[in-house]
């Protein structure tokens, strides 16, 4: 059996899956809020309460935003700030007497949909989370690239490609840049850009809906909002060529991204010889906690390959 958990800023959640990678499990909780200590217990607390209930001792997965630093085996570029310079993968470990494994949830994500989800059937593929912020992670073969700082498919903090002179220099974005892709495209950074030009408070979605339904001012921030999208894919594409593309996160469920995406994306990439294979998520929500799991697959499976 193979748990796997969401370690997020308000929820915790944890999967169990069987030898097929089927859910046979599903339970949350609450985050403890600023509390590390608090969070370690929490974790282990679902994980000894779901092996109770399943009868059996499973390996464990965990996904957290942030990373485990290579050179000082600390949570690091986590915006779950009490994380930050903790062990989080020997406090688990020591917790629950087993070895743990702890990796980004964007590589958690395109874990989960590069085994079983939408990119199954693809050799390199780029994960895009876009939602409250843009992460990345990136698969070839099966196994997760993590890169030598841990940061490899840290997309969201590049800076939006081939800026207009009004998009210089940009947001600031909280990684203490301005000008970052997460800066431009993310969710909130779309609704702030439609208030300061409309004055109206919509979410992303509402906004997709509102110039679908063919309202000026909402397409013409989606116009913007999608050839700042194409832009920074485009570049993606330039340096990794991925077989696949999947999009998770809350905006993944705005429908005009796979109309619209891929041919845009196609014009700003370097002579590509087909649109770009732009797929919605298949697992949706679970996509996170299912890739927790699965960063244990077989008892021969190598750690997640550095790149």
């Amino acid at each position: 059996m193979r748990l796997g958990v969401d370690l997020g800023g308000t929820k915790i959640e944890i999967v169990a899956l069987d030898e097929r990678g089927d859910i046979v499990l599903r339970q949350r909780a609450g985050t403890p809020k600023e509390d590390y200590a608090a969070v370690v217990s929490a974790v282990r607390d679902l994980v000894l309460a779901a092996e109770a209930e399943l009868g059996s001792r499973g390996s464990l997965g965990v996904a957290i935003p942030g990373v485990i630093s290579t050179k000082t085996g600390l949570v690091k570029n986590s915006n779950a700030t009490h994380l930050i310079g903790h062990p989080l993968d020997r406090d688990l470990a020591a917790a629950l007497s087993r070895p743990v494994r702890v990796a980004n949830d964007a590589d958690c994500f395109v874990l989960s949909e590069a085994t079983d989800g939408a990119a199954a059937d693809y050799e390199v593929v780029f994960g895009i989370i876009a939602g409250t912020g843009i992460g990345g992670g990136i698969c070839v073969r099966g196994n997760v690239l993590t890169g030598a700082h841990s940061i490899a498919g840290e997309w969201g903090h590049n800076p939006l490609p081939a800026p207009y002179a009004d998009e210089t220099p940009g947001p600031l974005c909280y990684c203490g840049r301005r000008g970052c892709i997460e800066s431009w495209v993310s969710g909130p950074a779309f609704a702030r850009q439609f208030q300061c030009e409309t004055g109206r408070k919509l979410t992303a979605a509402q906004i997709a809906d509102l110039a679908a339904a063919g309202n000026a001012s909402a397409t013409a921030a989606m116009e913007r909002f999608l050839d700042r999208f194409a832009r920074a894919i485009g570049t993606l594409i330039n340096i990794l060529d991925p077989d696949a593309i999947v999009l998770g996160g809350g905006l993944s469920n705005i429908d005009a991204l796979y109309r619209e995406l891929p041919d845009r994306v196609t014009a700003y990439a370097f002579a590509p010889e087909a649109p770009a294979r732009i797929l919605k998520n298949r697992h949706g929500d679970s996509s996170g906690v299912r890739g927790a799991a699965w960063l244990w697959r077989q008892d021969a499976m190598a750690e997640p390959v550095p790149w």
